[in-house]
């Protein structure tokens, strides 16, 4: 058995600033980051547009409060508003930080760190780098890592979340170049794991972005909150699904539909902010295009121009989205707009967790000794709907702040009494059983069929008798992977194939946990837009979601309230009010 002071699950932004925290600030103890990817080959290396802070830069007029009401109103008024007033008030350091820390921003000819405009926001306050921020942050981050010489298992898989007498005590492991298997314990564990885009068929995530820590909670008897509220990115390239930053609209790009007209000015809700409005209305409208028959050519995209730009400025601001126009689909959009449509972009919902990062239980009860940070948790400063650039800005506040948090927290915190033997005889067998399964079912259809289902079931429209047929479908296709599944690599070295199963594995339960929540929540919010439901219900609905799997593998949902303290400060912009643009 392994063990460590801490351990850090995932190497993306949240994990790699957590590490970074603890180093910086407890030299002392042994911390270890564990990911079954190379640190900079985490999710976090593609988030472009950049990252939110009120630094008064472009526009002096900014200030914590007001970004804090953006986001706020962003969410639908689902955020928890006192870890808003954390992200917001923590921000314009945050971003001196991780200069001083090495990343390069852009910059204004003055010298200080450009701003840019972003959907849903008042002010230009996007700080970024051109339009490839989160690899100029990430990269810096993985950089100061290794100066200080943490430990890190490079594509490690985490099996189970140990969780035994009221408390977390460690993690079983599979390291994928070996086959081998180990349990490590620590006194605290951090998860920060990232998000589940993977659960559907057309997204903008990277292959990585399967949802296991969020599987591994709920296989440890935790909940999960708010998954009902998925994400989808308005822009994603057609019909790859790789995403076009919201940067491109910031800097000034025009929605356009095969009328040749800018279609957001159509619409009551976004006439104002027009290709800026936030991504939930801004994909609803897509999508309403296309029903309507005005897509392309009468097809399933719309056009993203930026050609009046001209080439100077799409160049030199937004060098990447044209990169990835050429590369997919042989387009520069210096010359020709970009096919587009919604894609499968970022999960607000997650493992739930105190300001101070710490894992919940159903009851609302701190874990002891677990911790969540990034994109796979949910604290929760997005609610119903992210607005873009805050994301970042989240991964490296509370990336930040878990680690400063367990640093504490570990001191004079004895290491926890774990049998490793039952934990790891469990693992063996559960491998075993996998690679010699003699099912007629092949891995990739089932995870093909999966994904098509999630994203027929609960896209970006929902009805009451499509989400519960989903869910019987899910659960269906679970026992075939249960009880039929079959993979042609028996070998254990750097078997792929195996590690996609496991994924497949967290798929299926986070499949379940959107369904059920997204069936449990009758009225429309957000991401979450329900065609049987078409009202926000605040009466009663403005509570957070809580997804569980109960004692006979069931899913079942419950609530909680909805932090309202800034409303005491403000209330004018913080009371729940109708959302207008």
């Amino acid at each position: 058995m392994f063990e460590h002071d801490v351990i850090v699950v995932g190497g993306g932004l949240a994990g790699s600033r957590a590490a970074l925290a603890i180093a910086q600030n407890y030299p002392g103890l042994d911390v270890a980051l564990i990911s079954k990817v190379h640190p900079i080959r985490s999710h976090s290396v593609a988030a472009q547009g950049g990252i939110a802070a009120s630094l008064q830069n472009v526009d002096s007029q900014d200030d914590w409060l007001t970004h804090a009401f953006d986001t706020v109103k962003g969410s639908d008024y689902l955020a928890d508003q006192d870890a808003v007033q954390v992200l917001t008030q923590s921000a314009p350091q945050v971003i001196i930080d991780l200069e001083h820390l090495g990343v390069l921003f852009s910059r204004l000819d003055d010298g200080r760190i450009a701003q840019r405009a972003f959907g849903g926001h008042t002010h230009r306050r996007t700080c970024y780098a051109a339009d490839k921020t989160g690899h100029a942050i990430l990269h810096e981050l993985v950089n100061n890592l290794f100066r200080y010489g943490t430990k890190i298992y490079l594509e490690w898989y985490v099996l189970q979340l140990i969780y035994e007498e009221g408390e977390v005590k460690g993690l079983v492991v599979l390291c994928l170049e070996t086959g081998q298997i180990e349990v490590l314990r620590a006194k605290a564990i951090l998860f920060a794991t990232g998000g589940y885009g993977r659960v559907y068929n057309t997204t903008s995530n990277d292959f990585a972005s399967t949802g296991d820590g969020l599987c591994l909670a709920v296989q440890a008897g935790l909940p999960l909150q708010d998954m009902e509220f998925v994400q989808f990115h308005p822009t994603g390239l057609y019909p790859v699904g790789v995403l076009i930053s919201e940067a491109v609209r910031g800097e000034g790009a025009y929605l356009l539909n095969d009328q040749g007209e800018r279609f957001m000015a159509n619409y009551p809700i976004s006439h104002n902010k027009m290709e800026l409005s936030p991504r939930d209305i801004t994909s609803r409208n897509i999508a309403l295009e296309i029903r309507a028959g005005r897509g392309i050519g009468g097809g399933e995209f719309v056009h993203l121009d930026v050609r009046h730009l001209g080439a100077e400025k799409i160049i030199s601001k937004i060098p990447f989205a044209r990169e990835e126009g050429m590369r997919l689909l042989g387009i520069d959009c210096i010359d020709a707009p970009l096919p587009v449509r919604p894609t499968v972009h970022y999960s607000m919902g997650g493992i739930p967790t105190t300001v101070d990062c710490q894992v919940l239980d159903q009851q609302s009860n701190p874990v002891p000794g677990f911790f969540a940070a990034g994109e796979c948790a949910c604290v929760s400063v997005h609610g119903a709907n992210r607005l873009g650039s805050n994301s970042l800005l989240e991964c490296v506040v509370f990336g930040k702040r878990a680690g400063e948090q367990i640093g504490a927290y570990v001191q004079g915190r004895a290491f926890p009494k774990l049998d490793p033997r039952p934990y790891q005889q469990q693992a063996e067998a559960r491998i075993a059983a996998l690679l010699n399964q003699d099912g007629s079912s092949r891995l990739y259809p089932l995870r093909t069929e999966l994904q098509n289902l999630m994203t027929y079931h609960c896209g970006i429209y929902r009805e009451e008798q499509i989400l519960s047929d989903g869910l019987e479908k899910v659960q269906f296709l679970k026992s075939r992977y249960q009880n039929d599944l079959r993979l042609d690599d028996r070998g254990r070295i750097f078997n792929m194939e195996l590690t996609a199963a496991l994924e497949l594995q967290s798929l299926f339960t986070v499949g379940e946990v959107i369904l059920a929540s997204a069936r449990a929540r009758r009225e429309s919010r957000g991401a979450h837009y329900r065609q049987d439901y078409e009202d926000r219900n605040d009466s009663q609905y403005l509570r957070h979601s809580l997804g569980f799997v109960d004692s006979h593998q069931q899913v079942q949902t419950s609530t909680r309230p909805v932090n309202l303290s800034l409303e005491a400060l403000d209330p004018a912009r913080f009371t729940p009010q109708e959302r207008k643009y």
